[in-house]
């Protein structure tokens, strides 16, 4: 299957504090917060919700392609994903600005404040997938990245009809209640966490029951409380993948989304691919930074069996490689 995965694509910094940010607002007088944190620990990782999910995608057998916009400083992070076995022929570079950075400062309960520097992201909205990808892919991902941008590939899906997972999950609180509502009409799939969920229906006065009826696989994640896919007329919910070993949450979310898209390519079961997302999460729960964790189809699918029965299904893993 030819998969597309767009979004942003950045630096990671990433900062640990060690306190509690809850013990620093004062409910009175969150109106004119002014606060700063003094964090022990500090590390640059690659980022960005696409190459995070495409980086998983590799390490599962698939060899998906990139698609954003970088700055003039990318050279060694191309480096990183070439070696990882990405496609980065859809990768457009400026060389007039700096790639997009994630700064993310995590307490002790594993709470998280970040900001995000659009950088060369901005210029994403000046890229079409027609530009990107001289043949139509068979399914596309719109992850986070310029609103515009993912406004204009959602409409570009539609119009040409290319199946395509709508993720807008860090953008949620920057998009407008229509904007949300339009961007998701047509989806194959969404996938969100329960708090942007909430905050889409506040937005746009939708239900869950609105929402699962105009898409045809929705994702609904809950944290260490697994997840919850609905699909037709069903719910199937999706225990989390257990670990004791929970380092830096950074990136768990797009790990998730890539155990979910190599199932669903592969034509597994919607539990299975719940559940594969889930074990995917753990990997990432379990180092700091987004893509240190290593894993070879074998050893995921040994891991996996520890804890849930895929009745066999995922052999085809092994054989099933692009």
């Amino acid at each position: 299957m030819n998969i597309v995965v767009t979004g942003s694509i950045a630096y990671d910094y990433l900062m640990r504090f060690p306190g509690r940010f809850a013990e620093h607002l004062i409910g009175e007088q969150l109106h004119q917060v002014s606060l700063s944190f003094l964090v022990d620990e500090m590390t640059k990782q690659w980022g960005g919700v696409a190459p995070n999910i495409v980086y998983s995608l590799s390490l599962l057998g698939l060899r998906p392609k990139l698609m954003g916009t970088v700055g003039r400083d990318f050279g060694d992070y191309r480096t990183w994903l070439e070696q990882n076995g990405v496609d980065l022929s859809a990768v457009r570079q400026h060389e007039d600005v700096f790639t997009a950075s994630f700064f993310a400062n995590t307490d002790l309960d594993n709470n998280q404040m970040s900001s995000f520097y659009t950088g060369a992201m901005a210029r994403a909205r000046d890229y079409t997938l027609a530009e990107a990808c001289p043949e139509p892919p068979d399914l596309v991902v719109i992850s986070p990245n310029d609103p515009i941008a993912m406004m204009q590939l959602t409409e570009e899906c539609r119009t040409s009809g290319i199946r395509f997972v709508y993720d807008p999950s860090q953008q949620v609180p920057r998009l407008q209640g229509d904007e949300l509502r339009r961007s998701m009409q047509g989806a194959y799939a969404m996938v969100v966490n329960a708090y942007e969920a909430e905050i889409i229906g506040s937005k746009t006065g939708l239900t869950i029951d609105d929402m699962r009826g105009m898409i045809e696989i929705l994702v609904i994640t809950q944290g260490p409380r697994g997840s919850h896919i609905y699909v037709g007329d069903k719910r199937i919910d999706v225990d989390s993948f257990p670990t004791d070993k929970i380092v830096d949450p950074t990136g768990a979310g797009d790990a998730y989304r890539a155990g979910l898209l190599r199932a669903i390519t592969a034509g597994l079961p919607l539990d299975v691919a719940g559940q594969m997302g889930a074990l995917c999460a753990t990997y990432v729960l379990e180092k700091v930074g987004t893509q240190n964790h290593r894993f070879t189809v074998p050893e995921f699918i040994a891991r996996y069996r520890t804890q849930f029965d895929d009745k066999g299904e995922l052999d085809r893993l092994l054989t099933d490689h692009e």
